[in-house]
């Protein structure tokens, strides 16, 4: 985390105060700072000595148990994987800033870390391969209702990353409609696979750019079985700027925009060639939601 996370995080926003905070536990051995360059950001992690003591305290007993070995291994990652990590972080704090301006929603749960909600699927076109799925967020917000009852958001968070192939992102798309379907999820919260109904839940995913956006939505369409509506796309900067916002496309969405458009066609041939008119054609038509209106 950068001292600006952990001000959105925990200190409502309050640079000042998680600064003075972030500088007590410096000085205490309990939080350590990855060497960097002048113009970057400090980055932080927790030290074998703070693991230590959340440990002794109890903090760690339902968590997967690591050594301190392993654990102090996990603030020498490299680069991309920090970079990678950092996003995540970007759009934890983003969501934690939006939901705390909010009367209504508020986040009761947002892991970061993979393990705790990594789940095995089966992933389309591979013979029925099963493999195991590392979300990079698992997100729990909860919505007053106006006759005082409280309702429940799952979300599963996937953030782009620059080196990654469009396939590996929609082959774990299709991977979380199998979790759904098959009722992977349902059973992970202690219900019969046949519940998997009452057990619904989102997969955001944040892109680069708006191109990027409407190609994955586009393919996402010709996904076997296509994925319409489990999925929620937008862009890095949107989600910065207003996650709660009408930010977020979904295939069924994309497909709607572009029917009985010259870009129609490559939406039901799978292919596409670069085009900037698209891309300005797509941002006036289509209609956005946010992740709180409709089903």
């Amino acid at each position: 985390m950068t001292a600006a996370h952990i001000a959105a995080v925990y200190f409502d926003d309050k640079k000042e105060a998680a600064k003075k905070r972030v500088q007590k536990l410096k000085g205490a051995d309990l939080i350590g700072e990855r060497k960097r360059r002048v113009n970057e950001p400090s980055v932080l992690f927790l030290t074998r000595k703070s693991y230590a003591l959340l440990a002794r305290q109890g903090f760690l007993s339902e968590l997967p148990q690591l050594s301190p070995a392993v654990f102090e291994k996990r603030a020498n990652v490299s680069e991309l994987t920090l970079r990678h990590e950092l996003e995540v972080m970007n759009v934890k704090a983003a969501f934690n800033s939006a939901l705390k301006k909010s009367g209504t929603f508020s986040i009761t749960e947002f892991s970061t870390w993979p393990r705790l909600h990594e789940f095995k699927a089966v992933r389309a076109g591979f013979r029925g391969e099963e493999v195991l799925v590392k979300p990079d967020g698992f997100i729990r917000i909860h919505e007053k209702e106006k006759d005082g009852g409280v309702s429940e958001h799952t979300l599963f968070l996937e953030v782009d990353r620059s080196t990654e192939k469009q396939d590996t992102l929609l082959s774990r798309a299709g991977c979380y409609l199998d979790y759904y379907k098959s009722g992977g999820f349902a059973v992970r919260n202690g219900a019969p696979r046949s519940a998997y109904k009452d057990y619904p839940f989102r997969v955001l995913i944040v892109l680069k750019n708006a191109e990027r956006r409407n190609n994955t939505a586009g393919r996402l369409l010709q996904s076997s079985p296509p994925i319409l509506t489990l999925a929620y796309l937008s862009t890095m900067a949107e989600v910065m700027a207003d996650p709660i916002g009408a930010i977020w496309i979904r295939p069924t969405d994309y497909r709607d925009a572009v029917k009985e458009t010259q870009f129609d066609k490559e939406v039901r041939m799978a292919v596409y060639r670069r085009q900037l008119q698209r891309e300005a054609f797509i941002e006036k038509t289509v209609k956005k939601v946010s992740l709180f209106e409709g089903p």
